[in-house]
């Protein structure tokens, strides 16, 4: 029975049915990607919301039981050092309590020397929000709080002569409060919010980059100039990672139930650092990529080969950082992308080109910094791998020229070369026929 044919020729139709499928498959791996990214912030929105509700609930409880008056505002700082202060909230605490005695001082001194009214506590909130920022250099939480209690003390105080103390014990309360729910009754977990907010980097990152590698493939100059702009975009997402960071590393210093969490904190934030000096390059190689393909320059099959492994590089970084595995298979990896590049120099570049293996040679660097490597040591692994790479697609001119040392054993990369007959110069052919015809 005779076999069928595999080589059917396809119809436009197929060609186009079979491009939508491919089109329609990686929309949902995308949306996927985005739905658990999306997930995993909301998780993290409904924590913080729950934080500063305890927190406001605690702070009212505690203002209740300590004295009259203090109801109100206890509950507003503890919202506020809950809210505004992912990340800093034990500075941002004494910076409210320093605002508010801030304010009360100069309000204070001021209504002594000025006496209360409707001019007069312009001038109060105006010095108050001079002094604190000479106090702080910069607007905050201190300035503002200093800014409010000016105004209560100079439009309250006349009714009522005992704000003072109230008012400092709002600040007192309700900042601890919110240190307390946040370090002992409902901490976060710091490795589940860093990795909320480096998943959506880090793949759209290494997305961007296969990109950029099938674009240099097809010579598409569209392409490239498409993933440069999604690379420019993700400025916010590595706005959200560094503030991840901070809040991470507050919640593993301040809450003993999260201190066994530390080194695997560490070693994981100390990897995502490098990661925005990635992105950089990333952006770098996409807009030579462009100007490459717009005037038509020769790009090597193995640049993007190396783009590809650089991009599954930092996937397993990211993965072995989950799972605190070693990142033996990201530096292999990330020398398998330096080895294309040698490669992609041996076959010829031109300026462009050029920049653009130094861009990736660098941007493998980091990687390996992030992996633990020293910056030396990334450096001269780099080097290794970029020179045998060059060395496979482009041997030594006269490596044929040269044998082993006769009378001990060759070890690798010890040679010695032919002799070669050298010429006498005319001085000294003359010299030597002097010295015959004198014999």
């Amino acid at each position: 029975m005779a076999e069928p044919r595999s080589d059917v020729a396809r119809t436009p139709l197929d060609l186009v049915v079979e491009r939508g499928g491919h089109v329609v498959a990686t929309a949902r791996q995308e949306g996927g990607a985005f739905g658990r990214a999306r997930r995993r912030q909301l998780e993290i929105i409904l924590v913080i919301a729950a934080q500063a509700g305890l927190a406001a609930a605690l702070a009212a409880l505690l203002a209740a039981r300590l004295g009259p008056g203090a109801r109100v505002f206890a509950p507003a700082a503890a919202v506020g050092t809950i809210a505004t202060a992912i990340g800093q909230r034990v500075r941002r605490t004494l910076e409210l309590l320093a605002g508010v005695g801030v304010g009360i001082a100069v309000s204070d001194l001021l209504r002594y020397l000025v006496g209360t009214g409707i001019v007069q506590t312009g001038v109060v909130v105006a010095v108050a929000i001079a002094t604190a920022l000479l106090v702080s250099g910069r607007g905050g939480p201190l300035v503002g709080q200093a800014g409010g209690t000016a105004v209560l003390i100079a439009t309250l105080a006349p009714a009522d002569r005992s704000l003072e103390v109230p008012r400092i014990l709002d600040a007192l309360i309700g900042g601890l409060a919110g240190l307390l729910v946040v370090a002992v009754l409902l901490p976060v977990n710091p490795l589940r919010v860093l990795d909320s907010s480096a998943q959506p980097v880090i793949t759209e990152l290494t997305r961007q980059l296969d990109a950029i590698a099938e674009a240099q493939t097809t010579r598409d100059a569209e392409a490239a100039m498409r993933a440069l702009e999604a690379l420019r975009g993700l400025g916010p997402d590595v706005g959200r990672l560094n503030d991840a960071l901070s809040g991470a590393q507050e919640v593993v210093t301040i809450a003993p139930a999260r201190w066994r969490r530390r080194q695997h904190f560490h070693r994981y934030a100390a990897a995502l650092q490098h990661l925005e000096q990635v992105i950089l390059y990333a952006r770098s190689v996409a807009r030579r990529s462009v100007t490459a393909l717009q005037h038509d320059e020769p790009i090597p099959p193995a640049l993007p080969v190396a783009l590809s492994r650089l991009a599954e590089a930092l996937r397993e970084l990211h993965q072995a950082c989950r799972d605190e595995r070693e990142f033996t298979r990201t530096d292999q990896l990330v020398l398998e992308s330096a080895e294309c590049v040698g490669r992609a120099w041996g076959q010829g570049v031109r300026s462009v080109g050029e920049a653009m293996i130094n861009d990736i040679r660098t941007a493998g660097s980091e990687v390996l910094r992030a992996a633990g490597h020293s910056t030396e040591e990334s450096n001269e692994l780099m080097r290794r791998a970029t020179s045998a790479g060059e060395v496979e697609a482009r041997p030594p001119a006269r490596a044929h020229l040269y044998r082993p040392v006769p009378g001990r054993r060759r070890q690798p990369g010890q040679y010695r070369p032919r002799a070669h007959r050298v010429t006498p110069t005319r001085a000294e052919r003359w010299r030597r026929t002097q010295s015959a015809d004198g014999r």
